[in-house]
């Protein structure tokens, strides 16, 4: 039988003991951080809960799965230079992600994907749902709708590369999610200047075996890199609908995982494990 309703906050506890066990958690987290002159601190939330809903209807009725309550305020001390941003430091954001995924656990349900929005989040991110797997045996995944592709029409490498944050797809996505809440008169293209940090020293700005520690006043003055002009509510329509089928796709594959299989207790357990896995 479906779970009653798609939300963890909407269940009566008594109804928590009979979920499926492949049930999935999904967190959405977000920030509340600048987005340039042309988009508000709002955005990530806006973005995340926009492809939360769109993946919900990619979903089959018997899907198993809960959405946490959305986490507003994530890791974004990369933006504290710019006002309105609001962060949690490093070791709170660990804990904040790390308690909720306990409470997960405790709850009975061993498959949790943290739906990310900001890419500030994900170095930490990383290791919580490490400590989560440690600690309490449970699938922990983190994903990033930036991370998961673009549709063919809107590939731009220049773009995936320089723009990453408040440009063309962050831009497109507010113009068809919340229009009213972006200032046309605002966009531009805002170049990056990383892109001239790679002729001075590329071992460092390409990220080929080095990585770079930056705040956003360093790429760029106005707080936003990449050509926000080029955005259009159609580009946010492809993108939203596109991230939300890659995003459905992956909570559909993590139900279906055989936990026994793959979470070894012992290195030396063969009697588990997933073939041809190392």
């Amino acid at each position: 039988m479906p779970i009653r309703t798609r939300f963890w906050a909407e269940l009566r506890w008594p109804e928590f003991r009979d979920l499926p066990e492949n049930t999935v958690a999904v967190l959405p987290i977000a920030a509340t951080e600048q987005h340039g002159p042309h988009l508000p601190v709002s955005t990530d939330q806006t973005i995340n809960a926009g492809i939360l809903a769109r993946a919900l209807t990619h979903c089959p009725p018997e899907l198993p799965l809960l959405v946490l309550p959305h986490q507003a305020v994530g890791l974004s001390v990369e933006h504290l230079a710019f006002p309105g941003t609001l962060t949690l430091d490093e070791e709170g954001f660990l804990a904040l992600v790390t308690a909720i995924g306990a409470s997960v656990a405790r709850a009975g349900v061993r498959r949790l994907v943290v739906m990310n929005a900001h890419g500030g989040n994900g170095a930490m991110l990383e290791v919580a749902c490490r400590r989560l797997r440690v600690a309490h045996r449970i699938l922990a995944v983190s994903a990033h709708w930036d991370r998961m592709g673009r549709p063919g029409e809107l590939a731009d490498p220049l773009e995936a590369r320089y723009g990453i944050h408040a440009g063309r797809d962050e831009t497109a996505l507010m113009l068809r999610l919340s229009p009213q809440d972006v200032d046309r008169a605002a966009m531009a293209d805002f170049p990056s200047a990383r892109r001239r940090l790679e002729e001075q020293a590329p071992a460092i700005a390409s990220s080929l075996g080095a990585t770079l520690a930056w705040q956003a006043q360093d790429l760029n003055p106005a707080g936003a890199v990449g050509d926000a002009a080029k955005a259009t509510a159609e580009m946010g329509e492809a993108l939203l609908d596109f991230a939300a089928r890659r995003m459905a796709g992956l909570w559909r594959q993590v139900a279906a995982v055989d936990l026994d299989a793959w979470l070894r207790d012992m290195p030396g357990d063969m009697n588990g494990g997933i073939s041809g896995a190392p």
